[in-house]
């Protein structure tokens, strides 16, 4: 088993999209980053490195058993084992993984360029170990919190986040089933059919609203977060965060 030593790893808890799972160009001041001691690398398959970047299900077995206590962090003067943590790649993505004891990869992080190299270096020359997993069998579910990645593709992470943000906003909304309320936000992004939005049902006017705002990413998307979230205590303050009027 190769290993890579000293890499800073930059972790993402709970994150079961990998496109949040941040590059190294987009990471902050702000966020949790760690040094670790020693962590094995693993070459596995595309179709497995794809499950594990996009889900948070278990771990094979096997994958598991091979990097029992194989990566290390120090602290102090004091070397402590990980109990299930590996450097994952398929030969184009690099993925670090930690389970923090658990069987399924709860934390995630990618590494920085030359440690990213170093990784696709080594992997030329390792063998592709094969791991029996069961695939996804249907389309997960987009959700305000895990929405589509086509929605996704081509934003910063500041934009990605504000995205959820609003798409959150939005399904606070839909669990209101405050209707005039909801026309009135239809009306702030559609304007010019007010009248319309007048004679649409519930389910209409959300799906409709809900579709729009989710294509792509604009002003007109930030201004009517901004506007959605003012006013509600928890909303606003990720606005705020994420605007840098408010430190995490």
């Amino acid at each position: 088993m190769l290993y890579l030593h000293d890499i800073w790893v930059n972790w993402f808890d709970g994150e079961e999209c990998g496109y949040n799972v941040c590059e190294f160009h987009e990471w902050r001041k702000s966020d949790r980053v760690e040094l670790l001691d020693q962590v094995p690398i693993i070459l596995i398959e595309k179709a497995l490195y794809h499950w594990i970047e996009n889900s948070l299900d278990e771990l094979p077995g096997q994958l598991l058993e091979d990097i029992y206590q194989q990566a290390f962090i120090r602290k102090g003067n004091e070397r402590s084992p990980i109990e299930y943590a590996a450097v994952l790649t398929d030969g184009y993505g690099v993925l670090a993984i930690d389970t923090i004891g658990y069987t399924v990869p709860i934390r995630k992080s990618r590494l920085i360029p030359r440690h990213e190299q170093q990784v696709f270096e080594l992997a030329k020359d390792m063998a592709i170990c094969q791991y029996s997993f069961t695939p996804f069998e249907r389309e997960k579910e987009v959700t305000a919190l895990s929405p589509h990645p086509q929605t996704m593709q081509g934003l910063t992470r500041k934009e990605r986040q504000l995205k959820r943000l609003l798409l959150l906003s939005l399904e606070h909304l839909y669990l209101s089933k405050n209707l005039s309320e909801l026309r009135y936000w239809f009306t702030e992004w559609f304007p010019e059919r007010y009248h319309e939005a007048l004679l649409l049902d519930f389910e209409v006017v959300w799906q409709e609203l809900f579709e729009a705002v989710s294509c792509s990413w604009g002003s007109k998307h930030e201004e009517l977060c901004e506007k959605m979230t003012k006013g509600q205590n928890y909303l606003e303050n990720l606005w705020e965060i994420e605007m840098g009027e408010r430190l995490p």
